[in-house]
């Protein structure tokens, strides 16, 4: 089975063909992403319409690229795949729409694909992973503990109530005047700080159920930034290291509630499983492989280049639902939000969570 995968729904332009053999087993025959970093650099952030342009002018190339490299033509895929959200709604537009495209010229099966199904399916992709397992996705706009069931089948056991990890890194970032994108940039300045020099709260810590909060935290962030200012570089790299200290300690307290609460459901995880730009970051990965061990089970992060948004986790995704017979019509929509798990709520208080993301 070749499917070639599509992924638009931030600032990487990205498309792949995979290929997903008899036994269930998966090959990458090629993988290309063009991130848009220095577009959005003087912003500060990502500007959704400046997004959905360059997606518009890359995408066919980059397309072609991918056809190219992995050496197959239209007519030997068994589907075209595309995220069809959530994400920024011009960019999903732009990538779905290609898809619908391809598929209609060569009648060849689409797969509108969730793109946070597609993080929770990636690590089957690079180890053949079992059901089930537990996911942390954590990125710019994502932050949740899911219960991976098998494909299809998923529970969220907890979400970000506010802010997503990834966008506290950033914004505290930006209120320090780091460079963008901020989150490589924390991590390097807190290399260099005093982790205890600022005492941060600890959001969330001793509750039952496993939702994060950060909000708070960048508030304090804040607050010590304006009492100190003006900052002299010291006092940047402490702020650093306090921030992430105290997202290390609500992490791994939000972790182990999240694995009882599976364990509780579904007995013990094969692996737990991390997931999404922010599992880039040493500090966090030491924390997540504390957590792992103690729950006496293994910690398995993708390779860099598939934690973060790419096409082959499309395309793979693609793979296994088609796998099982599940193709979509040329009616599928575009969503700037859709839930993995269909029957999650928002955390009971706050009506207003970003959980639906």
């Amino acid at each position: 089975m070749l499917v070639l995968g599509i992924e638009t729904t931030c600032d990487e332009t990205a498309a792949a063909v995979v290929e997903r053999q008899a036994d269930g087993s998966g090959r990458i025959l090629s993988n290309v992403v063009r991130s848009q970093t220095e577009e959005h650099a003087r912003f500060g952030g990502v500007v959704p319409e400046i997004a959905a342009r360059a997606h518009v002018d890359l995408l066919d190339g980059i397309v072609a690229s991918a056809m190219k490299e992995a050496g197959v033509g239209y007519p030997q895929l068994s589907a075209v795949a595309a995220a069809a959200g959530p994400g920024l709604i011009g960019g999903v537009i732009v990538g779905l729409t290609t898809a619908k495209a391809i598929a209609m010229v060569h009648d060849t099966p689409l797969i509108a694909v969730n793109h946070l199904e597609a993080h929770a399916l990636t690590p089957r992709l690079t180890c053949a992973l079992a059901f089930p397992y537990c996911l942390f996705l954590a990125s710019g706009g994502h932050t949740q503990i899911v219960a991976v069931v098998g494909v299809g089948e998923y529970v969220r056991l907890g979400t970000t109530v506010d802010d997503a990890m990834g966008e506290a890194f950033d914004k505290v970032a930006k209120m320090l005047s780091l460079p963008y994108p901020g989150g490589p940039q924390v991590e390097r300045a807190a290399a260099d700080g005093d982790p205890k020099r600022f005492a941060f709260p600890r959001p969330m810590l001793g509750r039952p159920d496993a939702n994060f909060s950060l909000s708070g935290l960048k508030t304090a962030v804040r607050n010590e930034a304006n009492r100190l200012t003006p900052l002299e570089p010291q006092d940047i790299s402490d702020l650093c290291a306090s921030f992430q200290a105290a997202v290390l300690e609500s992490t791994a307290d939000r972790l182990s509630i999240g694995l009882k609460l599976f364990q509780e459901r579904f007995g013990t995880p094969r692996a737990l499983v991390a997931a999404g730009g922010v599992a880039a970051n040493h500090a966090i990965r030491d924390a997540l492989q504390d957590v792992a061990a103690r729950a006496q089970t293994t910690l398995i992060i993708p390779p860099p280049a598939l934690c973060t948004d790419n096409g082959a986790m499309i395309a793979w995704a693609g793979a296994e639902r088609m796998a099982i017979g599940l193709i979509d019509t040329m009616e599928a929509p575009p969503r700037a939000r859709w839930l993995l798990d269909a029957n999650a709520k928002a955390p009971k208080g706050y009506a207003n969570s970003r959980a639906g993301y």
